[in-house]
């Protein structure tokens, strides 16, 4: 077995943490990269004790796993001959399953919490989990900044501090008295929602040539899941996979995301995307795209894949830009992140990029996170003032 597969190990012995604090922290990192298999995060493990000796006899990875059932992290399956997929629950349920244990919905949370920490943890976190619209008005957004009263503003909304200041200056004390004129307001903003939807390819080619690039872009859906539901809790997001076609996932499944034997059908998967929008009220909408290969799949009306893996094919591309003007005319941006560095890659992203007149991140895969946190910022502040 190969234990350093898809990632690196090495020694670090972090201060004041348990025996179980020590291996949940890799048990974590395991579990993301063998896509909520158990067994298979366990047998790596147990490789990573034999080689740096993470264990003693005082606490082994025996006492490590039935700590994890104590817990509630992973729960043991009854029927050890089913593995179809657990249902959407509560806590505690079950998540796809396999031979043995499977892991469960707090693990789920805390998986996600975990991709928020290691992505977004060094960038300045929001305090009020809503966004600013950039428009001044009677809103719930303290500004920090004060103007004159007017006839309609909310009670609520004067400074009495800078109103009393201003009757001092105008009237004196010998004559105080506190008239319309002297009221001050401090403003406020608006506050708006986003719709998002997050499209990741799930193409073969994400595992090509020995490197990992769909677990980095499993964190960072973890990540931004997190981050929408806990800090901009008005705000939607919505996820979908592309392969020959295109399907929604939820929230839960991100954990199990794995690649399939797929071409990249990018036309499949932004239609589905602008159908999710269309039925989002609000009006400020964005799709983000990771994507690390070549539009190569089409399904054709009569159901037919038509497939061309060898360089750009010009009936595929033609589609793809199509499909841009089509999102321009609704008015929802594309953000695309592109995972590869191949000269006639980047020219098409340029070109789809053009027809949207969206945005387009040349990056490999670290800093990822970043780059789509604050552009998920920026997008708003822009979407939002336009």
């Amino acid at each position: 077995m190969n234990t350093r597969k898809g990632f690196r190990f090495t020694t670090y012995e972090a201060p004041h943490q348990t025996p179980f604090e020590k291996l949940f922290e890799i048990f974590q990192e395991l579990i993301t990269h063998t896509s909520g298999d158990v067994e298979e995060a366990l047998d790596w493990l147990r490789e990573l004790d034999k080689e740096y000796e993470l264990t003693d006899d005082d606490y082994t990875i025996d006492d490590f796993i039935e700590e994890l059932k104590a817990k509630g992290f992973i729960r043991e399956e009854i029927d050890l001959d089913n593995n179809e997929a657990g249902t959407e629950g509560d806590e505690g349920d079950e998540g796809e399953g396999n031979s043995g244990f499977s892991i469960t919905a707090k693990l789920e949370r805390m998986l996600r919490q975990r991709a928020l920490d290691q992505i977004f943890g060094k960038l300045k976190r929001s305090g009020s989990g809503n966004h600013k619209t950039g428009k001044s008005g009677r809103g719930d957004e303290h500004t920090g900044e004060f103007r004159e009263y007017r006839f309609g503003d909310a009670l609520e909304h004067i400074s009495m501090t800078e109103s009393l200041k201003n009757a001092q200056v105008n009237h004196g004390l010998d004559n105080f008295s506190l008239r319309e004129e002297d009221l001050v307001v401090e403003d406020t903003q608006y506050k708006a929602q986003m719709s998002t939807v997050l499209m990741i390819d799930i193409s073969h080619s994400m595992i090509l040539y020995g490197e990992d690039r769909i677990t980095p872009a499993k964190k960072v859906a973890m990540a931004l899941a997190e981050l929408i539901t806990t800090r901009y809790p008005k705000d939607t997001l919505d996820i979908l996979v592309f392969g020959n076609d295109a399907w929604p996932i939820s929230i839960k499944e991100l954990p199990y995301l794995k690649v399939g034997p797929y071409h990249t059908n990018t036309v499949a998967g932004l239609q589905l995307a602008m159908d999710m929008l269309r039925r989002k009220r609000n009006t400020n909408k964005q799709i983000f795209m990771i994507t690390d290969g070549k539009p190569s799949c089409l399904r054709l009306p009569n159901g037919d894949y038509y497939k061309n893996s060898v360089g750009l094919d010009e009936y595929i591309v033609e589609k793809c830009y199509n499909m841009a003007q089509q999102a321009r005319k609704l008015h929802i941006p594309i953000t695309t992140f592109m995972i590869a560095e191949d000269p006639y890659l980047m020219k098409f992203v340029r070109e789809f990029t053009k027809a949207n007149k969206g945005k387009a991140f040349y990056t490999g895969l670290k800093g990822l996170g970043e780059m789509i946190f604050e552009d998920y910022e920026q997008n708003r502040r822009k979407r939002i003032k336009g």
